[in-house]
């Protein structure tokens, strides 16, 4: 006998597949194991037993046609014979006989393969076959999804990530801290969203709703006393699952394969019912006990007519009606599939019970494949898709982050990155982690925080516990605050740097700061920045002294012009972009520092002349050719630095001299190549920058600057310096290298305070003992070629290199 066990490949696939069998599944696999075992047992008795017994029929002979030994025959075959006589061995028994066919075993054998092949009807035959076939064409297609190439990648791969799922740590924890609530920390949560329903999200610009980010510093502060319940293993486990159920649900949600197998499977299965059925009720009748067989093998036989016994007639009637209810029972059960699944929306999957029943409120919806796949799950057992929901959340996937995030940076190892920054405040600079961690609030020395490309930064209400907090840096960051948090910026921060990539990246609430008092803006704006809605608010930063913007304007907004009556210095970096329309600029009356750097200005703006407390003006890299303009900086009365450096100037007008107030004067990065004596009036002149352009000649009215203490010249292609220039006794840092020079005069020792000197790449042959006199020249501030410098003296030599 065949046994059932060898049909199980046609039915199973790993056993964890069962999750995507719902019941009608399981039961219908029941069923075909029935209708299974019906057409075994069917086959088996086929082969196991005779077919079919058949005997001549006896037919009256006629008066016409009956012959001597015919007759003879039938008188003996029907005469009776006398009885047994009774043995000695076997006094009892009387020997039996019937009627005499004259036909041996051969002959009995051929006639009953002949009836059962041409008399025999071919469903009584088939019967058990046909159930055998029928049966294993119903197991594969319900099984057909399970071994298709195109859909059991993705089940094998789904039902793998599923199953991690379920047993993560993470998993259990997320949901146990939800279930854990006690209702009164519940109730205080609903009065504190009644009391307040809205927190500063980032880069949408507006107010967000807060049960969008539902109990934000409850649920996204990791409590420490729990910290450990995850180690550092199952942490980094938990988030490679959610990188995996990432990459799935792009992937699976893109086409509905599995869905449209399994609805092809079971329309196949519903269309093979109904035939079955139609012909089985047909034909269950024609398998009857008793056949008529008429087969022309007289000659060989001397029979024409048989009367046939089909042996497993009766079995197979029964089996048959037993067959027809099974597969009714399966048809309708099929039919209910095909109910089930066009009557619900199965390509879609709404996770809206597990949000209500966890508060995790931004589980996403989920579509195509994924969405059939939970379902299915469904069916099987809803915990699974529950389990699962906490991998689709982003905020479970940045309490994990946290969580790490904070096994990793302790205190102690943040401590260790601390350093002054240029505004001489302890700094913490973090880059590129994948959030803040909250043992970053444990350091309360901190008072300037730097964070660069770090997604998705949450800054929670224990950001109050950095009281000397002042400096806030955002480099290429997207950042949701707390509401309570946003409450101690605003009175805390005095300085916010943000560096971004797009707008959107702008944080809205910088523009409620209303203590903030220097504010860095790093990025691409659109040309049409001063009609932007977000930086109109800037007229609410009441305190605002600094404004930098390093842009790609090309106006200065109206915002920015909003905030003028209490802005004392303005920045604009414009990378290259035209700067036009520079009207504004004389809204600004309380400026004191203007830097306009490479805004590809071809003439200094005349707006600029109306900026009577201008102090400090700054026109780097822009196009400036000629500045015959500058005459007009003599109603600046205040103006003390100018630098128009990095431009293509070609001369400096003598007007220069009007400029009486001027202490700091850069024109290096020029093709300026004769210098006006008029520019040494200017003699309150304490910094002096002519480097890196043509100048041949230095006018010994350079000993006027009597305050001179920074003079640069260098690469330009002066041969000689004039002896006045060693009448500036203040003198302290003196660049000359780079020109064509070839003595150094002995009265350089008049430079009493001169502590840097470069005269590298000159002409010289040797140096002058009176260096030696410059008792604040040191071998680390003096320029030169070691060979140059070993021609002092040595008593020099080593006075300068003593500390």
């Amino acid at each position: 006998m065949i046994p059932v066990t060898e049909f199980r490949q046609f039915s199973e696939q790993q056993p964890a597949f069962r999750v995507l069998k719902p019941w009608w599944d399981v039961f219908t696999d029941y069923l075909s194991v029935a209708m299974l075992m019906i057409g075994v047992f069917g086959c088996t008795l086929q082969v196991m037993q005779d077919k079919i017994i058949c005997l001549p029929k006896r037919v009256q002979p006629s008066q016409n046609h009956s012959s001597v030994s015919n007759v003879s025959q039938a008188v003996a075959s029907t005469t009776p014979l006398p009885p047994p006589k009774p043995s000695p061995t076997n006094p009892a028994t009387v020997e039996m006989k019937g009627l005499k066919t004259d036909l041996d075993l051969q002959q009995y054998s051929f006639i009953n393969q002949m009836c059962y092949e041409r008399a025999l009807h071919w469903y009584a035959k088939y019967f058990p076959y046909l159930v055998l076939i029928h049966t294993l064409v119903f197991m594969l297609c319900s099984n057909f999804w399970f071994k298709f190439p195109g859909s059991s990648s993705k089940i094998e791969h789904f039902i793998s990530i599923l199953g991690k799922c379920f047993d993560s740590p993470w998993t259990t924890r997320a949901l146990s801290e939800v279930s854990g609530e006690d209702s009164e920390e519940k109730d205080n949560r609903k009065n504190n969203m009644s009391r307040s329903n809205t927190i500063q999200s980032g880069p949408e610009g507006s107010l967000v709703n807060s049960q969008s980010l539902k109990s934000i510093p409850e649920k996204f502060v990791v409590d420490k006393s729990t910290a450990g319940a995850l180690d550092k293993k199952e942490g980094e486990q938990a988030k490679a699952l959610f990188e995996k159920v990432k990459k799935f649900r792009l992937h699976v949600e893109e086409g509905d394969i599995l869905y449209a197998m399994y609805v092809r499977q079971t329309v196949l299965k519903v269309i093979k019912f109904l035939i079955i059925i139609a012909y089985n009720s047909a034909l269950v009748s024609k398998v009857q006990f008793t056949v008529d067989c008429n087969v022309d093998i007289q000659d060989m036989t001397g029979y024409k007519n048989f009367s046939c016994n089909h042996t497993m007639a009766h079995l197979f009637s029964k089996l048959s009606f037993c067959y027809l209810c099974f597969v009714s029972i399966y048809g309708l059960t099929c039919l209910y599939t095909l109910y089930w699944l066009f009557y619900r929306s199965l390509r879609e999957y709404s996770f809206e019970y597990v949000r209500q029943e966890t508060g995790i409120d931004d589980i996403p919806d989920v579509k195509n494949d994924f969405a059939f796949m939970l379902h299915m799950i469904d069916q099987y057992d809803p915990l699974y898709s529950k389990r699962f929901a906490v991998f689709l959340s982003e905020v479970s996937e940045n309490k994990l982050k946290q969580l790490n995030l904070n096994n990793e940076w302790t205190p102690d190892k943040l401590r260790q990155k601390l350093q002054t920054n240029a505004h001489n405040r302890l700094e913490l600079p973090l880059i590129m982690l994948s959030g803040l961690p909250d043992t970053v609030f444990e350091i309360t020395e901190l008072q300037s925080l730097k964070l660069e490309i770090i997604k998705n930064v949450m800054i929670p209400a224990t950001i109050a516990q950095l009281d000397n907090l002042q400096e806030l840096s955002l480099h290429q960051c997207s950042v949701k605050i707390h509401s309570a948090a946003l409450s101690f910026l605003k009175e805390n921060l005095k300085v916010l740097s943000v560096k971004f990539d797009d707008m959107r990246e702008l944080p809205p609430w910088m523009y409620g700061l209303r203590n903030l008092e220097e504010l860095y803006l790093v990025g691409s704006l659109s040309h049409d920045i001063s009609k932007n809605v977000t930086l109109e608010s800037l007229r609410d930063l009441k305190s605002l002294k600094i404004l930098s913007i390093k842009s790609n304007v090309s106006k200065i907004p109206q915002a920015v012009v909003d905030v003028s009556s209490h802005l004392q210095k303005m920045c604009v970096h414009n990378d290259g972009t035209k700067l036009v329309m520079l009207n504004n600029l004389k809204k600004m009356t309380n400026l004191t520092e203007l830097e306009l750097v490479h805004c590809d200005l071809e003439r200094i703006p005349h707006a600029v002349f109306s900026l009577l407390s201008l102090q400090e003006l700054d026109l780097k890299e822009n196009n400036l050719k000629s500045i015959e303009e500058i005459v007009s900086f003599q109603h600046l009365r205040k103006l003390t630095v100018l630098k128009l450096w990095h431009n293509s100037i070609t001369y400096i007008p003598e007007h220069i001299k009007k400029l009486t107030s001027l202490e700091r004067l850069a024109f290096s990065h020029n093709k300026i190549e004769v210098l006006p004596s008029h520019l040494f009036l200017c003699n309150k002149i304490r910094y002096l920058d002519l480097s890196y352009n043509d100048i041949r000649f230095i006018p010994p009215e350079v000993g006027v600057l009597q305050s001179l203490q920074y003079f640069s010249i260098t690469c330009n292609k002066v041969e000689s310096l004039p002896d006045e220039l060693y009448f500036c006794k203040k003198l302290k840092t003196l660049k000359i290298g780079k020109n064509s020079l070839s003595v150094l005069s002995p009265k350089i020792g008049n430079l009493l305070f001169l502590s840097y000197l470069d005269i590298k790449g000159n002409h010289f042959e040797i140096l002058p003992p009176e260096l030696g006199d410059c008792r604040a020249l040191k071998r680390a501030g003096l320029v030169v070629e070691d060979a140059l410098f070993e021609t002092l003296p040595s008593d020099v030599r080593e006075q300068m290199k003593a500390e």
